[in-house]
């Protein structure tokens, strides 16, 4: 499975880059899916809901499925964070899988960097980094820098990187 990360620091534009991506790169008909890190608790589930009585009641595992989606939701039960591989595993197969987050991991990434938030670029310090998405000017870097508004261009870049053939829907 060809995987790709988007990382950056708190606001710099990550999570529209990937939705912008995802959009472009879907519309040229590969099939994408998408893993987003966070550092927060997150619960996708409702306190008082069937499905959240089931993990209360010590389900491990739960799936909420309706006509429209499905999720799996995995109590870790004080166990460490799943790392990215074996999360990916638990994915349909796919063209692309971009990544939000998971910075220090060694897959290809793109960083989106914005200079107002006064972060240091990761790109100097990670050579998995390939290329930086930014509207300022990062100074001396190595990797191809792109317009964080050239969606096109980025997805070409991206695409490119994997060896994907460009191909366009019909």
């Amino acid at each position: 499975m060809n995987v790709y990360g988007v990382v950056g620091w708190k606001n710099a534009g990550k999570t529209t880059l990937v939705e912008r991506l995802v959009a472009e790169i879907a519309g040229r008909g590969f099939t994408v899916s998408t893993v987003k890190h966070t550092h927060h608790k997150v619960d996708v589930d409702q306190k008082g809901k069937d499905s959240w009585r089931h993990r209360q009641a010590g389900a491990r595992q739960v799936i909420l499925a309706s006509s429209s989606r499905w999720a799996v939701m995995t109590e870790l039960k004080g166990a460490p964070e799943a790392p990215l591989s074996e999360l990916l595993g638990h994915l349909a197969p796919v063209d692309l899988v971009i990544v939000e987050g998971y910075k220090r991991d060694d897959h290809p990434k793109i960083e989106a960097w914005r200079a107002e938030t006064g972060q240091p670029l990761i790109a100097h310090d990670d050579p998995t980094v390939r290329a930086i998405a930014t509207k300022d000017t990062p100074g001396s870097v190595t990797q191809k820098v792109i317009d964080l508004d050239d969606i096109p261009g980025i997805a070409d870049f991206l695409l490119s990187d994997l060896g994907l053939e460009l191909r366009k829907s019909a």
